[in-house]
């Protein structure tokens, strides 16, 4: 299977603390958008808001990491919320804004009306959109 190159889209604090943790966690906790992620895939985030309610603009890309070996599993949040994770190897990076990168990457087909792609909580890219950003962020894959 080849390798694939992911964008989730997730409040800033809540990509932090997946960062900590060596975890991935997409669409809120659902299964569907990590079960789509294999070993071996990179995943980078895309952080619209500091916080999930009322935060700051991010507009940025603020983690990257690669899919490690093993199945999705699933945490208790609380008595009542269980969310779906994949453990994620991520590398040390500098945040990239958005804005810089909207003429340069291909995903983007109207960069007057970029945020309408960062609407889903997970989709996939090409190797070389995904390049762009991982070296905006001072990594070389």
């Amino acid at each position: 299977m080849s390798t694939q190159y992911w964008i989730g889209v997730a409040a800033k604090d809540h990509v932090l603390a997946g960062v900590r943790g060596g975890f991935c966690q997409l669409g809120h906790g659902k299964h569907k958008p990590v079960e789509r992620l294999n070993p071996g895939d990179w995943l980078v985030y895309y952080a619209p808001r500091t916080q999930l309610e009322n935060g700051d603009k991010v507009q940025a890309f603020v983690a990257l990491g690669q899919i490690q070996p093993g199945q999705p599993y699933q945490v208790a949040m609380s008595a009542d919320f269980s969310a779906w994770r994949r453990d994620i190897a991520y590398r040390d990076v500098q945040e990239a804004g958005i804005h810089p990168l909207l003429e340069r990457l291909r995903f983007i087909d109207d960069p007057r009306y970029w945020g309408m792609k960062f609407r889903r909580s997970v989709f996939e890219i090409d190797r070389d959109d995904f390049t762009i950003i991982a070296e905006t962020m001072g990594v070389q894959l």
